[in-house]
């Protein structure tokens, strides 16, 4: 009986481990899942792909692989699917572990093994907040305008200003302090959609050499290229 639960022990493992090789491996636990197939994606030349995909046959255990020159943001979905659930991870050489819940997969799992990771997640703990505060503000002057008075809604509007203002400063110098990881030209990318030229440029320029030639270290001195560009047509 030992011998025969031990064969299917091995089986599941088999079912739940990618067979392909590459220098980062993510694995982990979906707690709940014992069907389906789980896929590791990124973008490519601006199109999602999938690069390595593991079907799930009655074990909760997974193991993917990918080959990673620089580090990237990396989707885990079920079945490709972004739009519905999925788990944000900054991929990187090394092992990374993710462990989360069928039922509320995506939504806080457990990421650790990848130091870009830990950065964003330090980045994603402030800018909570400050979506938060930005929520309430939207409800403020939604209640400020049916109100009619004036007064009122030049205050909420001035005061939201501001708190844009304190969220771009927070984001300029995050990613300047974390200038030695890729995700901080990732985050001057995606967050700092209010910055000016000069913030942007100052966090550029921050970069150490090694994340300059990343992916988005590149994607950063493009931008702010086409920037120039444009400015001088």
């Amino acid at each position: 009986m030992k011998k025969i639960i031990a064969i299917f022990s091995i089986t599941f493992t088999i079912f739940a481990c990618s067979k392909k090789e590459g220098n980062m491996i993510v694995e982990g636990q979906i707690k709940g899942l014992k069907k389906g197939t789980l896929y590791l994606q990124k973008m490519r030349d601006t199109v999602l792909v999938s690069v390595d995909s593991v079907k799930l046959l009655g074990s909760e255990m997974f193991r993917l692989t990918d080959q990673v020159d620089s580090p990237v943001m990396y989707y885990l979905t079920f079945d490709g699917n972004t739009t519905d659930k999925r788990i944000l991870f900054f991929g990187e050489e090394g092992v990374i572990t993710i462990n989360d819940h069928v039922e509320k997969f995506g939504i806080n799992p457990t990421i650790s093994g990848s130091k870009n990771q830990e950065v964003m997640d330090k980045f994603n703990e402030i800018n909570k907040q400050f979506q938060s505060e930005r929520l309430e503000f939207i409800k403020k002057d939604f209640e400020a305008k049916k109100s009619g008075n004036e007064e009122l809604i030049q205050k909420v509007e001035d005061d939201y200003k501001r708190l844009v203002r304190r969220r771009v400063l927070y984001t300029t110098n995050f990613a300047i302090n974390n200038a030695d990881f890729e995700a901080a030209p990732y985050i001057a990318i995606t967050e700092m959609y209010d910055a000016t030229f000069q913030m942007l440029d100052t966090v550029n320029k921050s970069l150490t050499p090694k994340v300059k030639k990343s992916v988005y270290g590149k994607s950063l001195e493009n931008y702010l290229n086409q920037i120039k560009k444009s400015e001088q047509e």
